[in-house]
């Protein structure tokens, strides 16, 4: 599987992350929300409390007593082991070896942001040089659109 870009301009990030992660449990698929700052994968945590009963999602932060039960686990360390999709955040890394392992890898950048529009530019460059395959998506257009693939 190509790891998929997804340049968010539109919508808030966290929009993007709750249907993404509706969707991949709809596969049957435990994920790993991984960010870059322990303080942020918090904020998330209480985001994704926040969806009422029609959207719940259930997860929980890493470090606690089930972690590998968790259908969505947020952390800022890799997880090697029982998740079958990653969801990259704030420019967390992502490695060959997972994107080639996983059913689904996500890395998701605000296109608002120039740091993370710059650091996702590199993360394209590194993985694709490195032989990854993948996918740009971008929602400029208002709904989303495949511009590139490497």
């Amino acid at each position: 599987m190509p790891a998929l870009f997804y340049h968010v301009t539109q919508s808030p990030v966290e929009e993007v992350v709750a249907n993404l992660l509706q969707r991949a449990l709809g596969q049957g698929w435990r994920v790993e929300l991984r960010g870059t700052d322990a303080a942020r994968m918090d904020w998330y945590d209480q985001r994704l409390w926040l969806g009422g009963d029609e959207a719940f999602l259930p997860h929980g932060l890493a470090g606690g007593p089930h972690d590998d039960l968790q259908p969505v686990l947020l952390t800022t360390a890799p997880k090697p082991e029982g998740m079958q999709a990653i969801m990259a955040l704030d420019g967390a890394e992502v490695s060959l070896d997972e994107i080639a392992q996983k059913e689904r890898v996500w890395i998701l950048f605000d296109g608002r942001d120039q740091q993370a529009l710059e650091r996702a530019r590199a993360q394209w460059r590194d993985l694709t040089g490195a032989g990854a395959s993948a996918q740009y998506w971008s929602e400029e257009g208002g709904r989303w659109e495949k511009k590139a693939e490497k």
